[in-house]
């Protein structure tokens, strides 16, 4: 689950919020910068790629980009301390996931960030992030638009296929420069690989599972 399902999903019919509690004003400015944040990454991958191609895009966006996602280890602080009910686990574990791509491969590794998996990784990410991040702050704000929320539980259909993909491609590449490094990094590296099979699978039947559980609410809706 997402680190914040748990708190952002309400009952059927939200109103405006018209008050709130410090927590969820200070959410509700957590995601919709977060959204900004990676709105910006999105906008800069897609207008480098076709301008200078995808062997120049860390160049332009690469820093940007890992500080953004560096800021989402705010979402492990927020579960472990009961900000958003969300497992601790899992948010670690997804976070910790992106963090090694940004600071564990391409940032030891930055000529791998030529490779066009790069930049599809942050497509992927972005256009999931935006979307994720615009939920929860109108969620939180008291509204629920429809579109928003088929947007939410329909394009990972998509977006994750290919991001994880493109991150395990880069993984994979970079085994060979961390084994120069030392051999335990190549090990570790190839270990995670590993993972991400099995992983990649729960995770997904899992948004499935949360897709499927929304869509009935809403058909629920509709017939009230």
């Amino acid at each position: 689950m997402d680190p914040q399902d748990a708190g952002a999903v309400k009952k059927p019919g939200p109103k405006p919020l018209q008050s709130s509690s410090a927590k969820t004003q200070y959410l509700i400015l957590y995601n919709f910068v977060s959204a900004l944040l990676w709105l910006v990454v999105l906008g800069r991958v897609l207008l480098l790629v076709p301008m200078v191609g995808f062997g120049r895009v860390y160049k332009g966006v690469g820093n940007f980009a890992k500080w953004t996602q560096t800021v989402a280890l705010l979402e492990v602080v927020h579960s472990l301390t009961g900000v958003v009910r969300a497992p601790v686990s899992t948010t670690a574990m997804q976070v910790a996931s992106r963090i090694l791509l940004v600071w564990g491969i391409v940032n030891q590794f930055p000529f791998l960030a030529k490779s066009a998996a790069y930049s599809s990784m942050l497509i992927a990410w972005s256009v999931t992030e935006v979307i994720r991040y615009g939920y929860f702050t109108t969620t939180l704000s008291g509204y629920q638009p429809s579109f928003i929320t088929w947007l939410r539980y329909n394009t990972f259909y998509v977006l994750y296929p290919l991001g994880i993909s493109s991150e395990c491609w880069l993984i994979y590449k970079a085994v060979e420069p961390a084994r120069r490094l030392r051999q335990e990094y190549a090990w570790v590296l190839q270990l995670i690989l590993l993972i991400y099979v099995p992983g990649s699978y729960i995770l997904f039947t899992h948004m499935m599972a949360q897709r499927r559980k929304i869509m009935r609410g809403k058909q629920a809706q509709k017939i009230q």
